[in-house]
């Protein structure tokens, strides 16, 4: 009984030990193996690795791209107005021993250094643009040039930066709201001039449309005074024809009209001498008195 359980106590020290006498170094880790607190080796590819148990420590990292994405920054732009920037870091553990050396293997320590350089170079080429260019044209190049000043300084601390990327450049809310006062009274002021030139050019086409109905108008009127002449003229001359041709039945014929047109109703009434000439072909045929 004493035997077996002093076997049982004996095998789970052994275990013990067995299982702090080994290290495994994952595909996407990296690791440093500590002697007493110093600092001892760090050149690991993944693999299972001994180790002398009290004597040695090791301290595993994350080989991994890491995302680093921070409070947005304001910075100030080349005509001195404010911007909101939003920017997001990648980057890995490239140096394991310098990244332990220069930020004690911290993460945090790590995404904050980076990011502090970071934000000195947004400042510095924010400073260099205008808003325009900022925000519409540049900002690829903007990114590229933060990527290749960081390098140097994130080798300094064993790490390398993958990419930097803007994710959104926005305008404070008071900039916002003299921004969108100023588009909507240059807005204004185009609708404005539209509907002037508008006003314009309907004025212009109006007057010339008037001007061509009168012109219009006038040489109407002036060909149907000519027609009529020439029809009042024909008329003339075919009455005239016809009085020389037969004067007394010419005559006959203007008495009937005018008999006609003076007793077109029965409550017509004429005061006239019997004997006056309208009536000459009421005494005979031949209109004789």
């Amino acid at each position: 009984m004493n035997r077996s359980y002093l076997f049982a106590i004996f095998a789970l020290i052994a275990l013990l030990i067995g299982s702090q006498s080994f290290f495994i170094v994952g595909e996407h880790q990296k690791a440093i193996k500590f002697k007493f607190g110093e600092f001892e080796r760090a050149d690991y590819t993944p693999g299972i690795y001994p180790k002398i148990p009290w004597v040695n420590t090791v301290r595993i990292f994350d080989a991994r791209i890491l995302t680093l994405d921070a409070a947005p920054e304001r910075y100030l732009t080349l005509e001195k107005k404010n911007v909101i920037v939003d920017a997001f870091i990648k980057w890995r553990i490239s140096d394991v021993t310098a990244y332990y050396k220069t930020m004690r293997g911290d993460e945090r320590q790590a995404g904050m250094r980076l990011f502090q350089v970071i934000k000195d170079g947004l400042r510095s080429e924010f400073g260099k643009r205008t808003i325009q260019e900022a925000i519409s044209g540049e900002r690829a190049e903007i990114m590229a040039i933060i990527t290749s000043q960081i390098e140097e300084t994130a080798r300094q601390f064993g790490v390398e930066v993958v990419d930097v990327r803007i994710k959104r450049i926005e305008l404070p809310a008071e900039v916002s709201s003299s921004v969108y006062q100023r588009m909507e009274a240059e807005r204004a002021r185009t609708a404005k001039d539209l509907r002037s030139k508008g006003a314009e050019a309907a004025e212009r086409i109006r007057a010339d449309a008037d001007r061509q109905s009168a012109v219009i108008i006038a040489e109407a009127f002036r060909d149907s005074e000519q027609l009529r002449g020439e029809g009042d003229a024909k008329a003339t001359a075919i009455y005239a024809e016809a009085y020389t041709r037969d004067p007394e039945f010419y005559r006959f014929y203007r008495s009937l009209s005018a008999y006609e047109n003076s007793f077109a109703s029965n409550k017509d009434v004429l005061v006239l001498d019997p004997s006056a000439e309208f009536f000459d072909f009421f005494k005979s045929a031949e209109g004789k008195r």
